[in-house]
């Protein structure tokens, strides 16, 4: 699979193949990238899901049978899916399902994974569901122009990861849009240290060490699959201009403040 090369050898993580046979590249022992083969009539976007751990997976699940939310992938005892209103695939699993079932690597660029984005079209449809139903705020959002919005991180209830609306994309994305914008962040704390174990890694192409600061303040690199899917690293605090609406929750770090 060519894509281990990337998410095993350039970002370090190490492979574990399940007894229901997913392929799992653990960040921590409580988060994992998931790769799953391309069906013949593949997905235009290569993001499948996005999932967040709960510690009662039993109890979210009847909150959005009671709020009348199909559930998906109801025989599963540790883990559900259900439907965003924009047809996002959004996972529910327990806290500490894969305890023991994970090998960590000491070659991992980072061992945190801080959001994911998605195209949204409908935000007000969005925020029904992740603010009002789930109970996710506003983190930080801005543009690439004054009193314009095309980020927005909505950041989980009592934690510091975020989902990232991208807004404003074209009708009909290419592939490298769609991988730019259905993208993970791995959190960092220095970006040169980041750097230097992605060289290490025999990451040397000229993308491999170019730095930016984004809207937000904080310093940013970015990278990309087989697939074109986009695994971006950015530091865990802003360390330039926050513009636009400025940082409205708590910052993220290397373990995971709940």
């Amino acid at each position: 699979m060519a894509a281990d090369g990337f998410y095993g050898k350039t970002l370090g993580y190490e492979k574990t193949t399940g007894a229901d046979g997913i392929t799992r590249y653990a960040v921590n022992i409580a988060q994992w990238i998931e790769l799953e083969k391309l069906p013949a009539n593949s997905p235009a976007s290569r993001m499948v899901e996005v999932a967040f751990t709960t510690r009662d997976v039993k109890g979210m699940k009847r909150y959005f049978v009671e709020h009348k939310i199909p559930v998906e992938g109801s025989a599963q005892k540790n883990s559900f899916t259900v439907r965003d209103p924009e047809g996002h695939l959004i996972g529910f699993v327990q806290t500490d399902a894969m305890k023991g079932k994970l090998s960590l690597s000491d070659k991992a660029v980072s061992h945190r994974l801080i959001h994911a984005g998605i195209i949204v079209r409908d935000r007000a449809a969005e925020d029904a569901f992740y603010r009002d139903l789930l109970g996710f705020h506003l983190y930080w959002e801005g543009g690439q122009a004054a009193g314009r919005s095309d980020y927005v991180a909505m950041q989980v209830p009592d934690g510091t990861d975020w989902l990232e609306y991208m807004l404003n994309i074209s009708p009909q994305p290419n592939a490298h849009q769609l991988g730019v914008m259905y993208h993970i962040s791995l959190g960092v704390t220095h970006m040169q240290d980041a750097i230097a174990v992605l060289s290490r890694n025999g990451c040397t192409a000229a993308g491999c060490s170019a730095m930016k600061t984004g809207r937000d303040g904080k310093v940013q690199l970015n990278l990309y699959d087989p697939d074109f899917t986009r695994a971006e690293l950015m530091e865990f605090a802003p360390t330039g201009p926050v513009c636009c609406s400025g940082i409205q929750g708590r910052q993220p770090g290397e373990t995971e403040d709940r």
